[in-house]
């Protein structure tokens, strides 16, 4: 991708503010796991996915086309933004209030809604968390993802809900049968489920309650809140633009992925 610098992300210290990094000369350093297709590296270690292309995008806006993809698992974005290893983070996170204790969200970039990856013809009748506490099933999603704790708040304990790395942990578990369905938002889970030439099915996603439904945002340390402001104020213009949703149809974001109304702050406040 043109601007993007692609050799070894080299991890370094914390060096200051983003603002002082990049007027001295520094590149934006962007962090994501290998979530398809919301941000994950190419065979070449560019940064695909649509929430990468739409914060390449806003940052083109703003006149910075000087970034450098750093990878890391999902569990490593917090800590690893925290400690300084990259500036922002592109992984797709939904906005939650235990996250907002702990870094700073842009305002929404999209609405996304939960799914699970179940057996063909969903034979258990898994579509939403309270089904799995009530059959007693067991859900396989990754750690750290919203879904543990959207689980929880429908009563299912944690002797159902089993935690792996990655998408490809979900795939495996429920392909195996060690788990009866692998939450995780309908973008990856219907992605898991078109690999399996129809071995495996998603649930219907219209079956969740309204409560399930998050809001993804682009994370920043606190301390950048200056640059976020920034970011926002670009976002606000480029966000379903033509350009933009030229830039991440391929990857399944449409007109009905757009975040809609809601505010950082209430995202913060509900989720």
């Amino acid at each position: 991708m043109a601007g993007v610098a692609l050799g070894a992300s080299v991890v370094a210290a914390f060096a200051g503010p983003l603002t002082d990094r990049i007027k001295a000369g520094e590149a934006i350093r962007i962090g994501f796991a290998n979530e398809i297709p919301f941000a994950y590296p190419g065979p070449d270690g560019s940064p695909k996915g649509f929430v990468n292309a739409e914060v390449l995008g806003v940052l083109k806006s703003m006149g910075y086309t000087k970034i450098e993809p750093v990878q890391t698992d999902w569990g490593g974005l917090i800590p690893g933004l925290q400690a300084g290893r990259f500036d922002i983070i592109t992984g797709g996170m939904n906005i939650l209030k235990s996250r907002c204790e702990n870094i700073a969200f842009s305002e929404p970039m999209a609405r996304i809604g939960d799914a699970f990856l179940v057996a063909k013809g969903n034979p258990k009748g898994l579509n939403t968390y309270a089904d799995i506490k009530t059959k007693g099933a067991v859900m396989v999603t990754g750690a750290g993802y919203s879904n543990i704790e959207a689980a929880k708040a429908a009563g299912v304990t944690e002797a159902n809900i089993m935690q792996v790395p990655g998408p490809t942990e979900i795939l495996a578990a429920v392909k195996a049968g060690r788990a009866d369905a692998g939450a995780g938002t309908y973008f990856t889970v219907k992605q898991l489920a078109d690999s399996t030439d129809g071995a495996l099915d998603v649930s219907d996603p219209n079956a969740m309650p309204e409560s399930s439904m998050n809001w993804a945002g682009i994370g920043f340390r606190k301390d950048d809140q200056d640059f976020v402001d920034a970011f926002n104020a670009a976002q606000k213009s480029y966000l379903g633009s033509p350009e933009m949703m030229d830039a991440v149809k391929a990857y399944g974001y449409g007109e009905a992925s757009l975040p809609g109304d809601k505010t950082t702050a209430w995202v913060c406040a509900n989720r």
